[in-house]
């Protein structure tokens, strides 16, 4: 049976009319044979399938054909293109190699680039807060100006108290040089004259004495300082003059004491005559006194209570007689 042909089964029919048998004569002729075609409609369908199947292979061959033929036709045409024009290939092939190239640098730029954007945000705060700072700083800088004006105008006014007070200081200085009518004194009233020098013997009562820096305190209050004796000449006014009835360890401070372990005057100068005084080895005798009837000064404890003697600059005097003018030189002092 040939392939697409309906498969047909056959089968034998007798009818019959009634229970009566015919006549064996007519029996053959009742007979009758039909001819009976029954589908079968499973392998129907399994036919259908079957060529479904067979028209998609059928149209996947031609596909792979058609394929095949193409990938034949590009080599073929690779082929001859390649023989046709060997330059025009190594052109392509440059051309493509720089493709890549640039395709990399592309690649490489556009990281650059991302970079360069970060980097530009970091510069952009870095100055936002560097703009912010300077405000700040600009603002810190206006008030130091305002507190340096207002410094600056209290300096003045200090300094016109400060003028002024000298003024009276000078003028109290001069009245108290100008005690005489008739002329202006080298030294103050209670002050000896001796030398280039003016001398206060302080010759206070016991309850009254004081100590080392006690001592020099008064003296400064009275624009001068303990007395100190760089050469014989001082040496001497202080020893024989102004130590009279002093004896043993009751004297005058002078202004010499222990400073780093050397023996100092109050003006910052040092002993230049280490014979005048004993080393400074006992650590609370550091203080120097004068004591009548000793060439040599006495080293005792700084806080005994003593006399004390002071000392300052005289004023070099010029009088002016015939313009009735008095001058007071060496301290700038004038009185006209």
């Amino acid at each position: 049976m040939a392939e697409g042909e309906e498969e047909a089964n056959y089968a034998s029919v007798v009818f019959k009319a009634g229970n009566n048998h015919p006549p064996a004569a007519k029996r053959g002729e009742e007979t009758e044979y039909g001819e009976v075609k029954v589908q079968n409609e499973t392998k129907n369908e399994d036919s259908a399938g079957h060529r479904r199947f067979q028209h998609l292979a059928c149209c996947l061959g031609i596909l792979c054909v058609i394929l095949l033929g193409g990938i034949i036709g590009v080599c073929v045409y690779l082929t001859l293109f390649n023989e046709s024009d060997p330059n025009q290939f190594k052109e392509n092939s440059t051309l493509r190699a720089i493709n890549t190239k640039l395709s990399l640098e592309n690649a490489n730029l556009t990281r650059d680039n991302k970079n360069l954007e970060d980097q530009l945000g970091n510069l952009t705060q870095a100055y936002n807060v560097s703009e912010s700072n300077n405000k700040n700083l600009s603002a810190r800088i206006q008030e130091l100006e305002t507190e340096k004006k207002n410094l600056t105008q209290q300096i003045q006014n200090m300094t016109t108290n400060w003028n002024e007070l000298n003024v009276s200081r000078a003028q109290w200085s001069i009245d108290s040089y100008c005690y005489d009518d008739k002329k202006c004194q080298p030294c103050q009233d209670g002050w000896n004259l001796t030398q280039s020098s003016c001398y206060a013997y302080n010759n206070a009562e016991t309850a009254d004495r004081k100590t080392w820096e006690k001592a020099q305190e008064d003296c400064k209050g009275k624009n001068s300082n303990l007395a100190v004796a760089h050469d014989t000449d001082e040496k001497n006014v202080i020893i024989n003059k102004y130590s009279p009835g002093s004896s043993g360890t009751n004297g005058y401070w002078i202004g010499l004491r222990v400073e780093d372990g050397k023996w100092k005057w109050v003006d910052g100068s040092d002993l230049n005559d280490s014979s005048c005084i004993d080393p400074p080895a006992p650590v609370d005798r550091h203080c120097a006194i004068s004591v009548e009837g000793k060439t040599t000064w006495l080293s005792v404890n700084c806080n005994a209570t003593q006399q004390w003697i002071c000392q300052k600059k005289a004023l070099t005097l010029s009088v002016n007689q015939s313009s009735h003018t008095k001058k007071v030189t060496g301290n700038s002092l004038k009185k006209e």
